[in-house]
């Protein structure tokens, strides 16, 4: 297969057509020499596109964020809301890590991080498309399917080999390109430092996604090995992992217009999708999941009063609901008064045109489009009960007995024919959640939202629900709500499963244990697990034929945009990525103007002393004193807070380092604005702006409000 992703020539073409739009794979880059040179990087471009050289191994994934290593000593950056697992993990209503903030002035003091926090350092990426695909092409569906997964399994089972690490296969254009992935995979994470919410989280869910905006979204971890330098379960013995390199921190910062870059692990775009699936998306799934989220958030507050232990154990469900309930509604307001759907039909018809000027292209291609389509429709069917099944994960007893008689299940087959995340390279992780529950678990509250998602559910018509589930749940044609209340009381009464150690040991039952079982949720899981199966079989069918067709589609895209001149490069999937871009305003509406960078005295200004909106006190006289200390900036006659910049990235970049043209650590990615939340569909570049914490303020905010002076002291920080 041709790939046209290693063109050189037309990658550096591709990336001068829209400067800033791009999540590019580091090997792309030394096509992009002169062009990154020309904008401002004075490092060398090759050692952007070498993992194993600096800065890109000191750029490391937490698994949902990315971070950095910003000293010798193992001490990682990221963002607050990254870290917010563990501070609420170590929280207590007595010791609210949360609200008061946290600093260990020794090593001794640090505290472990969420149980099943890792820190991913990645050393090697591998095209294995050939190796993948190697006698699987002349299957289909579910055959197709279990056939690429073998492959990689297999693949990522000679990966692992070596102690230590984690391995994983990417698909990139849909599965048209596959790399193997190689992480170090650290297992001893432990919570350093992290400010005050009102630092930290200041502005809270009003300020989300907005601007201007003033938070100080950063936190520290540490990693640890044991003393063999390997990586190591938590131990006393451990010692503070020495990386290979690792980030300064600029006290100098950047000013509007300057160069920066991001390297981070981007989580999910979708650029190349279909007409069909941006209507489906934006006039059905996200309105849908909006109601969903925001309608669990009320039940949470509702259940557990605030200040309570109940509510800190789901303070972090709630901010990553409240997160995306938001996303949700930027996308469906900037869809509603843009042309995407116009737009994505127009660029479909010109495909389809391009094809059919060509006889080699037509016969290539000429059935793909239509394929594609009517793969697309037959998804969509049953997805309003699909959308209310995926969201009962939300409930912890539920999603915990399913797992577990999975589990059950799924060793009685030998290792390599188990289904992903029960091998017995999956037991350490599936261990760790089990081990959460334990601080993120409320009957009252896991009750709650559980009777609103069935209640929900049952309301369905009967050809759409499932006959073992219904039965289960005591559901028929006529729901009785008082019942229904009164059986799920039952099964909360008589679960063991919200016991730790009960949960830890199923893990260790067979089949017929769990068959024998009198648990109620364990009866349930039992009762349903076949028809989960058969779901389950049908969606990999589906998948597989996805899987033959997608990179086929893509296959015309790339080749379409490459005679185009536009950037080709992959839809980010949570591999490491690379963005570059500027210091940057813009104007979010007519007569509008917003400068890049915010000041200390907007913190001033909003505060209100009523959260979120309440900083310190001892933060607000420093302020009011015009205490600048160090990172005094005169063109702003203040310490800048945040600043705006050109970067394209998306969720799963938080945390990210912000960089200048000596890939010095600036700032942290944290958040793109309002109007650029739809990028990830499409990248605009008078709207697209990213959101980063200053590293002034960062270094201010330790300095002067924490007086964090031993990591100060610590990091290597140039002027």
């Amino acid at each position: 297969m041709k790939k046209w992703l290693l063109t050189a020539a037309a990658m550096a073409t591709s990336f001068g057509a829209i400067a800033d739009e791009g999540m590019w794979q580091p090997y792309q880059l030394p096509a992009m020499a002169d062009e990154l040179k020309a904008k401002g990087l004075e490092i060398d471009v090759n050692s952007i596109s070498k993992l194993t050289e600096f800065p890109m191994n000191a750029v490391i994934s937490l698994g949902g964020c990315t971070a950095s290593f910003v000293s010798p000593k193992g001490l990682v950056v990221t963002n607050h809301h990254c870290a917010y697992g563990s501070i609420q993990y170590n929280s207590t209503p007595e010791k609210n890590l949360l609200k008061d903030g946290f600093l260990a002035k020794s090593f001794a003091e640090e505290l472990p991080a969420t149980p099943g926090s890792r820190i991913y350092v990645t050393e090697a990426v591998t095209n294995v498309t050939d190796d993948v695909k190697s006698g699987q092409m002349s299957k289909v569906g579910n055959d197709f399917y279990k056939g690429i997964e073998q492959k990689e399994k297999a693949l990522v089972a000679e990966c692992e080999k070596e102690d230590g690490y984690r391995c994983q296969v990417y698909s990139f254009h849909g599965g048209l390109e596959y790399y193997l992935v190689k992480q170090m995979e650290i297992r001893d994470v432990r919570l350093t430092y992290n400010p005050a919410a009102s630092v930290g989280k200041y502005g809270g869910d009003i300020d989300n996604w907005m601007w201007p905006r003033h938070t100080g979204d950063y936190s520290f971890y540490r990693a640890y090995v044991g003393k063999d330098g390997k990586p190591a379960d938590f131990s006393k013995d451990n010692v503070p992992y020495e990386p290979k390199s690792f980030l300064k921190v600029s006290a100098k910062g950047v000013s509007e217009g300057d160069f920066v870059m991001v390297a981070g692990y981007p989580g999910r775009t979708n650029r190349y999708r279909t007409a069909n699936e941006v209507e489906n998306q934006f006039e059905w799934a996200y309105p849908e999941g909006k109601i969903l989220r925001e309608r669990i958030i009320e039940i949470i507050k509702e259940t557990a009063p605030e200040g309570s232990d109940e509510r800190i154990k789901y303070e972090s469900a709630i901010a990553g609901l409240a997160n995306y309930a938001k996303n949700f509604t930027s996308m469906i307001e900037f869809y509603g008064k843009s042309t995407m759907l116009d737009d994505r039909k127009g660029l479909e018809q010109d495909l389809a045109n391009w094809i059919k000027a060509d006889n080699k292209r037509q016969a290539k291609y000429g059935e793909v489009l239509a394929q594609l389509d009517k793969l697309i429709a037959k998804g969509q069917q049953g997805q309003e009960r699909d959308l209310l099944l995926s969201y009962m994960g939300y409930s912890t007893m539920m999603s915990t007995a399913n797992r577990l008689y999975r589990l059950a299940n799924e060793k009685t087959l030998p290792d390599m024919q188990r289904e992903p995340g029960y091998q017995d390279r999956d037991m350490t992780r599936f261990t760790s959640g089990m081990e959460r529950i334990e601080r993120r678990y409320a009957a009252s509250v896991d009750k709650a939202i559980l009777a609103d998602l069935i209640s929900r559910y049952a309301a369905l018509p009967k050809d759409q629900r499932l006959p073992a589930f219904d039965k289960a749940f005591g559901i028929g044609n006529k729901f009785d709500m008082a019942k229904f209340n009164k059986t799920l009381d039952k099964m909360y009464v008589n679960t063991e499963l919200s016991d730790k150690d009960t949960r830890l040991a199923w893990m260790d039952k067979s089949v017929a244990d769990f068959k024998k079982s009198k648990d109620p949720f364990i009866q349930y899981a039992v009762a349903t697990y076949e028809e989960r199966m058969q779901r389950e079989q049908a969606e990999k069918q589906l998948a597989g034929d996805l899987m033959k067709v997608r990179p086929q589609y893509m296959d015309a895209i790339i080749a379409y945009n490459r005679e185009q001149g536009k950037p080709v490069y992959a839809d980010a999937n949570s591999s490491l990525r690379v963005t570059v871009g500027h210091v940057k305003g813009y104007s979010p509406e007519d007569g509008i103007k917003a400068v890049p960078f915010t000041r200390l005295e907007g913190i001033l200004a909003k505060d209100t002393g009523v959260d979120p909106f309440d900083a310190p006190k001892k933060q607000l006289e420093l302020i009011a004193n015009k205490q600048y200390g160090d990172y005094y900036v005169k063109s702003l006659d203040s310490v800048p807070v945040n600043f705006l910049s050109t970067l394209d990235t998306t969720g799963g970049n938080s945390g990210s380092p912000t960089l200048n043209g000596r890939a010095e650590l600036v700032g942290l990615l944290f958040d793109g604005v309002y109007e650029s939340i739809i990028g990830d569909w499409g990248y605009d570049p008078q709207t697209n702006r990213s959101i980063q914490v200053d590293s002034r303020y960062m270094l201010w905010v330790m300095k002067y409000l924490d007086h964090a002076d031993n990591l100060l002291e610590e990091m290597e920080i140039v002027h």
